[in-house]
């Protein structure tokens, strides 16, 4: 089973002897590692699936180990075995310790847009700048456990005031609902832990080995969690990289990979520096830039791929031009090589730097993908679904009971819901119990009343039954009793009510399928549904160009890479600090270390902000790569032209008589 790892992977998957720090460069298979490791604790050391966590940052990567874990112990049993997010782990403590910490084991999870709504609704504002500072400011004080009266505290001005007294709100209208936001999903357990000793007993008890992968990108509460969990039995491999730690803006601390020495003095480190995606050429240029930065561990990638390619640089008049001719190249390589076009990608620091390489792609009829796109769970019809599944799941939740409430219509508007609102938070109890009190029939016209009972007693027997009757036949009669098809078809156009209706029907057969194979209630659905980002078989791969911010691409790899706006305040970001500057010149090394075969990085001479052009300065970064490995082509002052004017437009003639034919 390990002869297909090479030494150094070996001894990784195979040292048992205390806590382990694996130090995997980019490309160097620390996958392979853990899931080999998996499977040799499994085969070779006795554990049982069920005691052992893997945890990694993305359902994808959870789902990718799971998968190859399966196919290691072919014929063995795996049930209870944990691969999953650190979100994911969370919400199984709680949902299991719930009542130690007052909560129901049907709690609900908020996403980013309930999150969203409620702070807008707190800080009375709808200027999004403002509500996206203040869901950051509250994220850091979880994360660093800061509780809403220790933030009141330590306010130096009155922004901090106002944020800790939001804060403080903001927690209590959480409870009131009976959710967790994200954050919490962390942050609770360790709460947990501290505060009941008897459940963390259960879960080290539980859980005898730990696996983490990414181990550079925790925050200090996924720092405190895998401690806790890890306990004096010490039993864990983390697996890192401190020269891809580009997560500090939401959290993610570097300091975790020193914090690691400085609590186990008896950690083993392991370094993975055999690269095998990329040429030597391009690692050579990736470690020379990347010894620029000060390091926690040194590291040296290697390969032996080749030489390779040298990497160019590539110096355009504008932002039009640096589109125009990084599609051009594209094109043109892909025909001359017989590539396909996933075997591209187009890789940028900032989201607003895609815009002309789409105009430029789609004029050229290139299919392309774009990062970060709208997620399933997102679409207006997903999230309707959802909010009567949350509903049935907790009746508390307020959020999900207006939105089910009044989607599809039925006879219940503002004025019935603002006199429910204001009933339910005189008596603090929620929208939905406040709907069976007494006093709410003198409140009400006796028809609005009639409309209320009927849905919320629609709720409560599909409620009774959502942990008994199976998930699909209960999915099959909500969406037969809220006539939520009809209800598309009158509000949409018929195109658009088909194609919705279509999601919803893939969404349902989804769950389905989901709640089958692992033998889950729609309740347990429900919790799972908050933690997915990507419908599977929506996530399937299409031959399309790559466009991705650097930090979606971090995991990825690409036969071609092409890195656009290298330049000052762009990459590195404008008026970093020395601190900053040593992550986006990890971003930069990122994004290089996506690269197997070939490499250009571009850059712009002159941009328009506005309606005026501003002179653009090359990134530094592009100084501190190693000039011997670099040709640089198109208006950089050392640039030698690489073509003239005429095989240029004899080489174009070539390309369009192949398209042609």
């Amino acid at each position: 089973m390990l002869s297909k790892l090479n030494s150094v992977q070996r001894e990784a998957a195979t040292y048992l002897d205390g806590p382990l720090l694996v130090l995997a460069g980019a490309g160097s298979g620390k996958t392979r590692v853990i899931t080999h490791k998996i499977a040799y604790l499994v085969e070779q050391c006795g554990y049982a699936p069920r005691n052992i966590a893997a945890i990694t940052f993305t359902n994808k990567a959870a789902n990718e180990m799971r998968e190859r874990v399966g196919a290691l112990l072919q014929g063995k049993n795996t049930k209870g075995l944990i691969v999953s997010t650190f979100h994911s782990l969370g919400m199984n403590i709680l949902r299991t310790e719930a009542g130690l910490l007052g909560y129901k084991p049907q709690f609900s999870i908020f996403d980013s847009s309930d999150v969203w709504k409620i702070f807008g609704e707190l800080a009375n504002s709808g200027d999004k700048q403002e509500i996206r500072d203040l869901q950051t400011q509250i994220s850091n004080w979880k994360s660093a456990f800061i509780s809403p009266v220790q933030a009141a505290q330590a306010a130096e001005n009155e922004e901090a005031k106002v944020h800790a007294r939001i804060y403080a709100r903001y927690q209590e209208t959480l409870r009131a609902y009976q959710a967790v936001d994200f954050d919490d999903l962390i942050h609770l357990p360790v709460v947990l832990f501290n505060e009941h000793p008897e459940a963390l007993m259960r879960w080290q008890l539980r859980l005898h080995y730990l696996l983490i992968d990414e181990y550079q990108d925790t925050n200090d509460c996924q720092y405190q969690l895998t401690k806790l969990l890890a306990g004096h039995r010490a039993a864990f491999t983390a697996v890192g990289d401190d020269d891809q730690a580009i997560y500090a803006w939401r959290g993610a601390s570097i300091e975790n990979l020193h914090n690691l020495r400085n609590d186990y003095p008896k950690l083993r480190v392991i370094k993975l520096e055999q690269n095998y995606r990329s040429s030597q050429r391009i690692l050579t240029v990736a470690n020379h830039l990347i010894n620029h930065n000060t390091k926690v561990f040194e590291k040296r990638l290697w390969s032996e791929h080749g030489i390779g390619d040298p990497v160019r640089i590539y110096a355009a008049r504008d932002d039009e031009h640096e589109a125009e001719s990084v599609v051009m190249k594209l094109m043109a390589h892909k025909f001359e090589h017989r590539t396909r076009y996933a075997d591209y990608a187009i890789l940028y620091r900032s989201n607003h730097l895609s815009r002309a390489f789409e105009e430029q792609l789609r004029a050229q009829r290139v299919p392309y993908t774009v990062s970060g796109g709208t997620s399933f769970f997102d679409r207006a019809e997903i999230k309707d679904i959802t909010a009567y599944l949350r509903l049935i799941a907790n009746p508390d939740d307020d959020p999900a009971f207006i939105r089910a409430i009044t989607t599809p219509k039925r006879g219940i508007g503002n004025t019935t819901l603002e006199k429910l609102g204001s009933y339910a938070g005189s008596r603090k109890i929620s929208l939905f119990e406040a709907a069976f009190e007494a006093r709410m029939t003198e409140q009400l016209p006796a028809r609005q009343h009639e409309d209320l009972m009927l849905f919320c007693n629609f709720i409560n027997r599909i409620g009774g039954r959502a942990d008994k009757d199976p998930c699909g036949e209960l999915l099959d009669e909500l969406l037969r009793a809220i006539n939520y098809e009809t209800w598309l078809y009158d509000s949409h156009e018929p195109r658009q009510a088909e194609g919705k209706w279509k999601n919803v029907q893939d969404f349902v057969a989804w769950l389905k399928r989901k709640a089958e194979a692992d033998e889950k209630s729609l309740i347990a659905m429900v919790q799972t549904i908050a933690l997915i980002n990507m419908l599977e078989g929506k996530d399937q791969e299409q031959d399309a160009v790559s466009l991705s911010t650097l930090h979606a691409a971090k995991g990825l790899e690409f036969p071609h890479v092409f890195i656009i706006g290298a330049e000052e305040d762009i990459l590195p970001f404008r008026d970093s600090d020395e601190k900053q500057i040593e992550e986006e010149r990890r971003l930069m090394y990122v994004g290089i270390t996506r690269a197997e075969r070939s490499l250009q990085i571009s850059y712009c001479n002159r941009r328009k902000r506005g309606k005026d052009w501003q002179a653009c300065e090359p990134s530094r970064f592009l100084g501190e790569m190693p000039e011997n490995e670099l040709v640089y082509a198109g208006g950089h002052k050392e640039a030698a032209p690489t073509v003239t004017r005429d095989e240029g437009m004899d080489k174009l003639s070539r390309l369009k008589a192949m398209l042609n034919r």
